[in-house]
């Protein structure tokens, strides 16, 4: 197969536990844009939070953000298209979410949203202290995020956070019953909601039509649940040896994890050869 389009999950996939790109990785990839092939960002993260990756891949294709919420053309800085949530629909859930003690930030226009700074919040804030100050995201604490989603333009998601997770998965049945949002894990106690059939392989499968290729000429590697999607739907799927096992059982191939060059590997014999 001749693949033309490569497709990158951040967290857990590209990023090792630093929240850095494997010298490894920097290298195919830049050998795979050489040989003419596209490689496009494809995550969970605001578009605000993915700036010095976007920087050290040296790539000026759009950015899926949002778990397929939004294109967004950092050339332009404007979004090229999008599917946000329903101010009518985010305020339901914060209404819900006020009888529990589930946190939740919310993604909208160029910010993130919190009301109280759970340990996610915390982990983001320190994370943009590391960073030039022209790379780091908007982080901002909200008086109350009901009152914010009235005074944005776009919500892009809402990211719920919890300690016990049985907790989290009951609530997030309950907005799936109740309103049919597209509900996805993002990381192992976070789960996104976003406009219903929102998704990473829908806005990829936008995108790859668009520049005129089909999706069987896409390799795209992943980690977790908002990554089947775009793994089922392309070329070849490709699984990151950190991904629960459920995950690897629906990829078409397995690599090691995400702190060894298993990207690589795979851009030199699967791509480049």
């Amino acid at each position: 197969m001749n693949y033309c389009v490569i497709a990158l999950d951040l967290d857990g996939t590209l990023l090792d536990n630093q929240k850095r790109i494997l010298p490894q990785s920097l290298a195919a990839l830049a050998d795979a844009r050489a040989a003419g092939v596209e490689v496009v960002v494809v995550t969970g993260r605001h578009h605000i939070a993915i700036h010095p990756f976007y920087q050290a891949l040296e790539i000026t294709t759009p950015a899926i953000c949002c778990n397929g919420a939004y294109i967004y053309d950092f050339n332009n800085k404007k979004v090229l298209s999008s599917d946000p949530l329903p101010p009518d629909q985010a305020r339901f859930v914060l209404k819900i979410l006020q009888k529990s003690d589930i946190h939740a930030m919310m993604y909208v226009d160029d910010a993130i949203l919190y009301q109280v700074p759970s340990s996610n919040v915390i982990h983001s804030l320190a994370w943009a202290e590391t960073l030039p100050k022209s790379q780091r995201p908007t982080l901002q604490q909200v008086n109350s995020l009901t009152q914010a989603t009235q005074d944005v333009q776009s919500i892009w998601k809402l990211a719920l956070t919890h300690v016990h997770i049985p907790t989290l998965r009951h609530f997030t049945e309950i907005i799936k019953t109740e309103l049919g949002l597209s509900c996805e894990w993002s990381w192992h106690d976070q789960v996104d909601i976003s406009k219903s059939d929102n998704s990473k392989g829908k806005r990829l499968e936008q995108w790859v039509s668009a520049k005129g290729f089909r999706m069987d000429q896409v390799v795209a590697f992943g980690d977790n649940y908002n990554d089947l999607s775009m793994l089922e739907a392309v070329g070849l799927g490709v699984a990151m040896g950190n991904a629960d096992i459920a995950i690897k059982a629906r990829a078409a191939l397995i690599i090691a994890d995400h702190m060894q060059p298993g990207i690589a590997e795979v851009i030199r014999t699967r791509v480049l050869e």
